[in-house]
């Protein structure tokens, strides 16, 4: 196995037969039906894909979608509720008949398949991270297929990741995969809506590749939280951390992973880093802002400097330590995100002051960054 930062051994669509390693994930717009139930015929159409890659010896983990839209039939209800108890309820009911439906499926093919529920809090905190990663990988190891999805009966608003893509993103890069395979009803990204003169994206090496691109949602309507933009965002996240990634439709699956000129396909631009800082990089809810003079900003924006009181100039915001909250320049650019270390209370009498100077005045406890560089990520 790779070290964790190290790049994939994937650098083009064509070699996605030689990985070892795919997270594939999968909405809920693919698998449904008109009516918003789970469609028989198109799980099973996956999973004779899926299946075929697995028996071929690829490990693969699939991040499935579809919970809530499963449940609905059997609560009543005719569309997706906007609640997040009724969402909740949805999910509870309906994540047993999607992983019963999975089971079957794979079980045809005499591949074993696994459920494993996250919340954004078990890929941020060290224990849970590593609890995580220790389950999958086991997993992974007896020749099971893992079955992920977001844990929408417990997730709070505050823990959730929004969508499955993003989560896909994280869990990719959990369990160093070789690549990442987002699949939906649209079959590429495209410069604008493909009827209206849209033409397709075949390969994203930089943002300057997306730069004027109208990338407007994907996806049945009041069957999923995700769209084109949340895919374009999860594969971004993937490629920034050294995984590579194509976004593509389930129509397509077969093709992707052959390694066929379909899809958007995402070139990796970056090392590896920490799960906890892509999360605060691309989903943390900020709770406020600390506002920075030049020279703090220059210091903070290298990468390679904390943040310390001296060079902080305002505050917004109410947030407690460790929070996360947005790291702007005096025109409002925002240059960083962090974990602070301080309450919004705390730092108004600590700005412009060396942590010395605070030390000797308030006590050791202030002898210390405002925002740690291991939990800061510039933006």
């Amino acid at each position: 196995m790779r070290a964790n930062n190290m790049p994939s051994a994937v650098t083009d669509r064509s070699q996605l037969p030689q990985a070892g390693r795919i997270v594939v994930k999968v909405g809920s717009s693919s698998l449904t039906t008109v009516g918003g139930g789970i469609s028989e015929e198109a799980l099973g159409g996956l999973v004779d894909q899926l299946a075929a890659v697995r028996n071929a010896g690829v490990e693969l983990i699939l991040v499935s979608s579809g919970a809530i839209a499963a449940g609905l039939a059997p609560l009543g209800l005719a569309r997706r509720p906007r609640d997040l108890a009724r969402q909740q309820a949805a999910a509870s009911v309906g994540q047993g008949l999607l992983m019963a439906r999975y089971t079957q499926a794979f079980g045809a093919h005499g591949v074993t398949v696994g459920q494993v529920l996250l919340t954004a809090e078990d890929l941020i905190r060290r224990q849970q991270y590593a609890n995580a990663f220790r389950a999958l990988n086991r997993l992974l190891n007896l020749g099971v297929v893992p079955i992920v999805n977001e844990n929408d009966t417990v997730a709070t608003h505050e823990i959730r990741f929004g969508d499955n893509d993003r989560l896909a993103a994280l869990v990719a890069h959990l369990v160093k995969a070789d690549a990442l395979v987002l699949l939906s009803d649209i079959d590429s990204v495209y410069t604008g809506p493909p009827g209206e003169g849209g033409v397709r994206i075949p390969r994203v090496d930089s943002a300057t590749d997306l730069e004027g691109v109208r990338i407007g949602s994907a996806g049945k309507a009041g069957v999923g939280t995700g769209g084109m933009v949340t895919k374009v965002e999860a594969a971004t996240m993937a490629a920034e951390s050294g995984i590579p990634a194509l976004v593509t439709s389930t129509a397509n699956a077969a093709a992707a992973l052959a390694g066929e000129d379909v899809g958007t396909w995402f070139s990796t631009r970056g090392g590896r880093r920490p799960v906890r800082l892509l999360w605060l990089a691309h989903l943390a809810t900020t709770q406020g802002r600390l506002v920075l003079d030049d020279g703090a900003v220059a210091a903070v924006g290298s990468g390679l400097r904390s943040l310390l009181p001296a060079g902080i100039t305002g505050v917004d915001g109410d947030f407690e330590a460790g929070d996360p909250v947005e790291i702007a320049d005096r025109h409002g650019r925002v240059v960083a995100r962090g974990l602070v270390n301080y309450s919004a209370q705390e730092l108004p009498r600590m700005l412009g002051r060396s942590t010395h100077e605070l030390a000797l005045d308030l006590g050791p406890h202030y002898e210390r960054e405002v925002v740690h560089i291991d939990d800061l990520v510039v933006v």
